[in-house]
């Protein structure tokens, strides 16, 4: 017996949304979930075999959980009280700004995406546009850091360039958590700096809550040893100089630290320099302006405007004239050993005690970065040009700036340039500034800084001039 059975469209649609619902929910998303964990487990392996580290529990804990446990966190919630009572509101109210703040801070890190994407990546960009250098005491610094240690690196800002350049070179040892701006809340920014073990920055909100919470989460993850990296100067430097540190995170890490506790703190300074920044060109047109705020399509706009240039380089095979790139390891600080030296506790000292000292523990990691900042041909001879009002040879100049690098050598400066590499160095950078067009060479081979360039010159002489006052005044 056979028939036909007629089903209404009103039934009929339901019922297969329904069913496609039911497959996508039972058996598509447990196979991609199932094929995620397989990925982190396997990348996480691959991590402990091939690289000399273990990665923190608190790395690899859910996003969810980690925002539960900041939100509900004692300080938190006794903050949430007080500004309730304060605004004459109901804590769900100033629950519901916590839960926001907390969601949008919270990393969700994924090694596969760190090591496997992320470094691949790091390296395969980096090398397009440098010649990169990893610098003085990469591995013995780090090897020198005591195993139960919470490690912070604390790095000068020169360029955006840092972020890949500071996580390509320091990937065999730390998987290492940046603070990223307002430019990091930008859709599809966010969501790879999160997997990458980011935390989202709101840098200048002047509010309590916020302020609390951000405080809240650098402290637990510090004392659970994620490894943090700071650009010390919270922002792109204007003058090519390590700038005085701002002091905000430096007072979250350092303020709740227990020195009779079972984990240090160890700041790593970290030097990083170029011979030539990205962003040299608005950094020197926005020298007492602040360009960070133009807002979203700004940033994507720069974004694709630079990746489309330098796909157009590689297309046309021109060569990509960005020099070289380099960063150096510092001397470890052990926050415990500074207290101690200093016979200061954190803890005993009222307000203006309290950021006088890590104003002092500020200055002296300055210190440090800009001793560990890499010599490079660009800013040497820069540095030279510009200290002389008339055309230079050209074989004196290259003479003068090997002088110069020997000299800066035997102050305890740690050149980015290679030993034996000098000479061909200093041609390359000499090449570089002539192909940029911020010096010319005239028809008795003198090299002569173009009038219009002159402040490009010494936005990158300036990061040796530093250098160099620094040594000699040791």
């Amino acid at each position: 017996m056979s028939g036909n059975i007629t089903l209404p469209l009103w039934f009929v649609l339901p019922a297969a949304i329904l069913a496609a619902f039911a497959v996508v929910n039972h058996f598509l998303l447990p196979a991609a979930r199932w094929m995620a964990r397989r990925s982190v487990n396997k990348a996480i392996a691959d991590v402990n075999n091939r690289f000399d580290l273990k990665l923190p529990l608190f790395q690899l804990t859910k996003r969810q959980v980690l925002i539960d446990r900041l939100v509900y966190d004692p300080e938190v919630l006794e903050t949430v009280a007080r500004v309730a009572d304060e605004r004459g509101v109901t804590r769900d109210g100033v629950m519901a700004e916590v839960v926001g703040f907390a969601r949008e801070m919270v990393p969700s890190f994924n090694p596969y995406v760190y090591f496997g994407l992320g470094y691949k990546l790091a390296r395969r960009f980096l090398r397009s546009l440098y010649h990169v250098r990893v610098g003085w005491v990469h591995d013995a610094v780090q090897e020198e850091v005591p195993a139960n240690t919470s490690t912070v690196f604390f790095i000068n800002h020169r360029s955006n360039m840092d972020y890949l350049l500071v996580t390509y070179v320091a990937s065999r040892r730390a998987a290492l958590s940046y603070g990223a701006g307002e430019w990091a809340r930008i859709w599809p920014f966010r969501t790879m700096l999160r997997l990458a073990g980011a935390y989202i920055l709101r840098r200048n909100l002047d509010h309590p809550v916020y302020r609390v919470v951000l405080r809240r989460y650098v402290q637990m993850a510090t004392a659970a040893g994620v490894p943090h990296a700071i650009f010390s100067e919270g922002a792109l430097s204007r003058n090519g100089m390590v700038n005085a540190p701002k002091l905000g995170m430096l007072s979250y890490l350092s303020r709740g630290f227990d020195p009779a506790g079972d984990r240090d703190i160890v700041f790593i300074p970290v030097g990083t320099n170029f011979d030539r920044v990205v962003e040299q060109q608005t950094l020197i047109a926005n020298v007492d302006t602040d360009f960070r705020g133009r807002g979203a399509g700004f940033v994507l706009g720069s974004t694709v405007v630079f990746f489309a240039r330098q796909v157009w380089s590689k297309l046309t095979r021109r060569r990509n004239g960005f020099g070289m790139a380099a960063a150096n390891f510092g001397q470890p600080l052990s926050l415990r050993d500074w207290l101690t030296s200093n016979n200061l506790s954190f803890a005993a000292l009222e307000k203006e005690p309290l950021f006088a000292a890590i104003e002092d523990l500020g200055a002296e990691l300055q210190r440090r970065i800009i001793r560990a900042i890499p010599v490079l041909a660009v800013p040497l001879l820069a540095m030279i040009l510009l200290s002389t009002d008339q055309p230079v040879d050209e074989g004196t100049l290259r003479q003068t700036a090997l002088k110069e690098l020997e000299r800066l050598r035997g102050l305890g400066a740690h050149p980015g340039i290679g030993e034996g590499d000098e000479e061909t160095a200093i041609k390359d950078g000499l090449d570089l500034l002539s192909g940029w067009g911020l010096v010319s060479i005239d028809g008795q081979g003198n090299v002569v800084p173009l009038e219009g360039e002159r402040d490009l010159l010494q936005f990158h002489a300036n990061s040796i001039i530093q250098l160099a006052a620094s040594l000699e005044a040791k």
